[in-house]
């Protein structure tokens, strides 16, 4: 599993009109190949937006954050910062992280 970290300068709606405006979106990002999940992540107070997503693989997550970006590009965001990280499963299974879904290690 990799963890992908994605945030960018957001200038749009937050919160319930976020919601709204964005629910086609969220929909769509289900059918990513190999995502499990995403938390959408939003910051007002630095007009930041982004998410957390867990993805099946390394290649998965790439993919994924090079789609994302070049669609982001193209609706005006310029900083966009995304990282893929390794998830150490036995501190996060003492800490009850949302990463094992019925899986056993």
């Amino acid at each position: 599993m990799k963890l992908l970290q994605v945030d960018f300068e957001y200038q749009g709606a937050l919160g319930d009109e976020m919601s709204k405006a964005l629910v086609g979106l969220a929909g769509s990002i289900n059918k990513e190949e190999g995502l499990i999940w995403k938390i959408w992540t939003e910051n007002e107070s630095d007009k930041l937006g982004g998410g957390i997503y867990l993805f099946e693989d390394e290649a998965s997550a790439k993919s994924y954050l090079e789609m994302h970006s070049a669609r982001l590009k193209g609706m005006g965001v310029t900083k966009i910062r995304g990282i893929i990280f390794d998830i150490n499963l036995p501190l996060t299974k003492i800490n009850n992280g949302p990463v094992f879904k019925g899986k056993i290690i």
